[in-house]
């Protein structure tokens, strides 16, 4: 995936898009279409869903560019967000209305609890792609190919304080995509204490 662009890509696409070109609608898509199409199939497990969910986006930001503030960050953080939001939308509609219908089964406090981890699931992907190389890297290692810190500092060529450190920033960015821990309502099980 590419990483976010520097604030000044940013600034010249929403000036571009602004002005109506649309080549830089297309460069954008080319971009960003795959994160766009990932995120919502996270939340809504469904290709035909996110198809429309990723033209939705690109149809918001091509008539919308001035939406976009880049002091507010990245545009692929901003699209991302739109992402998000419309699938999470989409998700609760289409619960609903299986609730309503009698086709969907829980209540709607399950429906909340089935959309809270949908979007705590495509947060945390999204936050695991947008992690700089090297702290993705160590978490691969760890989590997948299940090595210990010791272990991935000699697969990565780093010493262990290093390899822990990046484990523990890795992970301290991996624990904001829970709902529970945002806003400062609470923090992760034994977060900050010491043993």
């Amino acid at each position: 995936m590419a990483k976010d662009a520097p604030p000044r890509w940013d600034r010249r696409m929403q000036q571009r898009l602004a002005r109506g070109e649309a080549a830089a609608l297309g460069e954008l898509y080319d971009r960003f279409a795959s994160l766009v199409h990932s995120l919502a199939h996270r939340v809504l497990d469904d290709d035909a869903a996110a198809d429309q969910i990723t033209r939705e986006v690109f149809g918001y930001v091509w008539e919308n560019p001035d939406a976009y503030d880049p002091k507010q960050g990245s545009m692929r953080s901003w699209v991302a967000k739109l992402t998000h939001r419309q699938a999470v939308h989409r998700l609760r509609q289409t619960e609903a209305a299986a609730l309503r219908d009698g086709g969907g089964d829980g209540t709607s406090e399950e429906l909340e609890q089935k959309v809270r981890r949908a979007s705590a699931a495509a947060r945390a992907d999204y936050i695991v792609t947008s992690m700089p190389a090297p702290l993705r890297a160590a978490l691969e290692l760890a989590y997948f190919q299940r090595r210990d810190y010791r272990q991935t500092a000699a697969d990565l060529g780093v010493t262990e304080d290093e390899a822990r450190r990046r484990l523990r920033l890795g992970l301290q960015l991996l624990s904001t995509a829970n709902p529970r821990y945002q806003d400062g309502l609470s923090s992760p099980p034994g977060y900050g204490q010491h043993r």
